[in-house]
Order: C-alpha cells, then structure tokens, then sequence
C-alpha cells in the first residue's frame, strides 16, 4: 500500500530566537508532535500544524528515535532545519494501516531530487552584494507582464553586478534585508537608490523560485548561499598548547555579543587566524549570542584539547548584517557535507552509546589507501594572476587544471596539470558548472585555496564511495595534549589540569510521566 506523503517544510530562524513550536510526546499519542506554535513564528508562517508528527529531520528518520535524540538534531541543524512531517490524520491512519514510514517507497517526497537515493541538498537563493563604481551598479530592474516581481535584466558583462552573481532573470526577493516582493517597479528602484554606494540582494533564480513555490516555503536569507559574498567568516580550529589556546574572550561595553581580545604571540589562537576583536559567532556550529561570557567559557573548556570557533570582524560582520543573513550559513554551507572528526577518529578508550539511527558517513581511508591523498592549495595572487587554465565543458560537470605556469602561484601550491577540482575556497563544486567555477575563483580576491585530487586518487576515492574533502588529509594528524582556555576575567593556570568531561547543555526540559516537551 503506498503511504502517505509527508509535507516537506523548512524551517530559518532569526539569529537569537527560537523555530517557534514545541516538540512533545504525550501518553497515549504516537510520533513526535508538534505543539504550542508560536503566532507568527517561523514554523507557523512555514505552515507547521499543532499534532503534526516530525517524520523526517535533514533526512534522518526519526519516528523511531527517543525524544531527546530527536531534540539534539534539531538543536544541531543551526539556523536552518529540514522536516518532512505528516498531518496527526494521515500519521495516526499510516499507524493503522501498518505502513512502514521508514521506507522511501511508501512515501516518495514532493518533486525533491535523489542521488544515490539521498535527498540532494536543495537548491538555494543568494546573497549579492553590489558596491557601486563610477559605472554604477551594471543592472536594471524590470517588471514582466504577467510575472509577479521585479526582475534583474541589461546585467554588464563584467560589471559590479556581474562580478556580484547577478543573473539575468534573477527575481528580487529581498533588498538590505526587507522583504519587497510585494513592492511595485517605482517602490523598489526607490529603495535601490536610497541605498546609496552598495546595496545587498537576496535574489532567486526561475528554477530555484519555482521549486519552494511548490513546496509553499517562504523565502528569505537562510535559505540562501553566500558564496558570492566579499567577505567570509573564519573558521579557527585549535588544539590547545602547553600553555592553553593562548587568547582572551571579553564583551565589548555597549555591544552585544562575544569578541576575541589579546592574542598570545606564537599560539594555537594565532596560528589559527584569530584576530583581536572577532566576534565569536558559534562554538562547534553551535550560535553563541544568547550564551553569558561564563556559559561560553565553560563550553570551550568543556570541549578538551580541541576547539573550532566560527568568527567575523567588523567588516564582514556589518556585511552579514546589511542581510539580515546569520554568519552559520557560511559555517553550514562548508562544514555541513563534512563527518565530525569524532566520526572519523573516535578515541578508543571510549565507548560509544548505540545510535538507532546511524547517518551515514564517508568512509576513511585505510592504510592501502594512503598513497591516495587529496592536495589543499593556497595561491596568492600576483601580477601576472594565478598562473593555470580552468578546462570544462561549458553547462557541464567537471573541472580540472591545465597549463600549469612553471614558477607561478598555481605551481609554487602544487597544482599540476589534470588535478580534478574539487573544492574552490571550501564549497564543494564537483556538481558546479564551468561558469560557476569560473565566477567563483574570479571572486575570491587575491588569494585561492582549492581542494584538488590527480585523477588515479579521485577515481580511487570515487570507486569505493569515499567523498573527497580535506578530512582525508588529517587521518594520520595527531592533537598535542594540552591545558584550558584562556578568558578576560580569569587567565587559565599555565599548570597541566586533567580534561574535564565534557557536559551536555540541554535547553529547559519539562517532563512528567504522561507528557515531555522541549522548546524549539
């Protein structure tokens, strides 16, 4: 018997706030239910229902998890989570009639495309943002009879708006992070003007419009890429020294939020790039804005001897802010194709709990393998550029490397002639056409890193199912032993202490023998 097909909704929240629902299991009720919806929040403008059962979380099937497990993957989705749900009807009928809602056959999903019969990711909208030059923006705006919206067209062949991302055809969804899809032709040339020098777009393509059309999502920044940006967040990973991280944490009188301060010459902080004055955004890929400096400390101290913190300055945290756009879509668009390094390399005096759901993992490479090793190039451009051609096939697949420059930035990195590409500054572009590639490198300023592979290893890897990203390059890295974080008000003592264990936060869980629910 076919089963019933579950609604596929996506849910973004503000930065700071809630999804706006409770998750619950009641006595005498079956599934995991959604409850006590927020008016106006994002999972009731979504169209979220009060009794409706979460089947699916980011594709994971749940309906056969605990409660708190089904929590913790929703906390850990970010700003943004994916749920295939059903009606409390249709769920309680599924239940009756013995259908197996595990099983894809039984539910095929709505138009979501598969490979190798995962859901694809969705497509995305994105950010652009355009700084005007003596030229002006290279653009116009247009209005279509019998298309609602206005219309990005007259785009300049290597003008600011070109450079941006910008494409003919590409719908206005929002401007400096309003919402103007309601707006008229005059109203939104208007707010374009006002916007003076430079101005950030969240644009969607036809394809990508018509795709959340008929899932009925409603549109906005954390549905968005932000490759196109000019400015990215930092992703710092650390492993602590003798001495600690080597850095201070401070808040910033009259400014919300967590900012780096003094940086110890020669530490595991500077080596990784931090800055005084970065603001902290995340922990782990966990958002911190709503933490206390004590909370935050505490969740540092209690990750042991490693430690990855997503960071902006000023500049790009002002840009991210100019689209209402939270810096965790820079962290979940790099970071979300790849296994935790717990996944990879789990400690063997360690007992991992059962997982009754496991979500599968690229496979590590074993000690056969080893002579196949991907290469992670950093090019900094000169004068006379990065010295190598990009070949593909226009609206194709697949790009490699040719003409390698001898003596070049391209070939002083290691790039050789028929590398594959496979990632340009940490986005994935194996599924990328030509033309994307191209604008991609061509926006990434005067410095490149691309994750590349000759093409025996890239074959090797392909054949035996092993995704290619630079975690293939730290299987035979070892972290140094070392001591706590450093803080403002308290320095750490320089002495070795014993690792902490590391504590789950859990948000405020209400439980009583009939019911238990958890705020999302």
């Amino acid at each position: 018997m076919a089963g019933p097909k579950p609604r596929v909704i996506v849910l973004t929240k503000p930065q700071g706030q809630s999804f706006g629902f409770f998750l619950r299991i009641e006595q005498g009720e079956e599934g995991h239910l959604i409850r006590a919806l927020e008016m106006g929040g994002p999972a009731e403008l979504a169209g979220l229902k009060d009794g409706d059962r979460i089947i699916r979380v980011n594709g994971t099937f749940v309906d056969d998890l605990e409660h708190n497990q089904v929590a913790d993957l929703v906390r850990k989705s970010g700003m943004t989570v994916t749920f295939h749900v059903l009606g409390e009807e249709a769920y309680n009928q599924a239940k009756v009639n013995g259908i197996n809602l595990a099983d894809p056959h039984s539910h095929p999903t709505q138009g979501q495309p598969t490979m190798n019969g995962v859901s694809a990711p969705a497509p995305k909208l994105k950010l652009c943002f355009l700084q005007k030059s003596s030229a002006g923006f290279g653009f116009s705006l247009k209005s279509c009879r019998g298309d609602q919206g206005i219309f990005m067209m007259d785009i300049t062949a290597g003008g600011i708006a070109d450079k941006a991302g910008v494409k003919v055809g590409d719908r206005v969804v929002e401007i400096n992070g309003e919402n103007v899809e309601g707006a008229t032709h005059d109203q939104t040339v208007e707010k374009v003007k006002a916007s003076g020098n430079s101005i950030m777009f969240l644009l969607v393509d036809e394809d990508t419009d018509k795709y959340y059309k008929n899932k009925r999502i409603k549109l906005g920044a954390g549905l968005a890429t932000v490759r196109h940006l000019p400015q990215k967040p930092r992703i710092a990973e650390m492993t602590k020294g003798p001495s600690g991280y080597g850095y201070f944490l401070k808040a910033e009188p009259k400014m919300s939020g967590h900012y780096v301060g003094e940086i110890d010459r020669g530490s595991p902080a500077e080596r990784a790039g931090l800055k005084e004055k970065d603001r902290v955004v995340a922990v782990e890929g966990e958002e911190v804005d709503d933490c206390t400096h004590e909370e935050l400390v505490d969740k540092i101290r209690q990750l042991g001897n490693r430690c990855c913190l997503l960071v902006v300055d000023a500049e790009t945290d002002k840009l991210y802010k100019m689209g209402a756009a939270s810096p965790l879509l820079y962290w979940e668009e790099i970071r979300g194709s790849l296994p935790k390094p717990s996944q990879l390399e789990p400690e063997p005096s360690q007992v991992p709990a059962p997982i009754p759901a496991p979500i599968p993992v690229p496979a590590v490479p074993t000690a056969v393998e080893e002579s196949y090793k991907p290469k992670l190039c950093r090019l900094e451009k000169t004068a006379a550029g990065y010295g190598f051609h990009l070949n593909g096939i226009q609206g194709v697949y697949g790009q490699y490397i040719k003409e390698v420059v001898k003596g070049g930035a391209a070939d002083r990195a290691g790039l050789e002639d028929d590398d594959i590409v496979v990632e340009v500054n940490g986005v994935n572009v194996e599924k990328s056409m030509h033309e994307e590639v191209v604008q991609m490198i061509r926006s990434s300023g005067d410095t490149l890193v691309l994750l590349v592979a000759e093409k025996a290893a890239y074959d090797h890897f392909k054949a035996r199912g092993i995704a290619i990203t630079p975690q293939l390059l730290a299987t035979e890295q070892k972290p140094e032993p070392c001591a706590p974080a450093i803080t403002q008000e308290e320095q750490t003592q320089r002495s070795a202490t014993p690792p902490v264990q590391p504590r789950v936060r859990t948000p405020s869980i209400s439980s009583t023998s009939s019911s238990e629910d958890v705020r999302l």
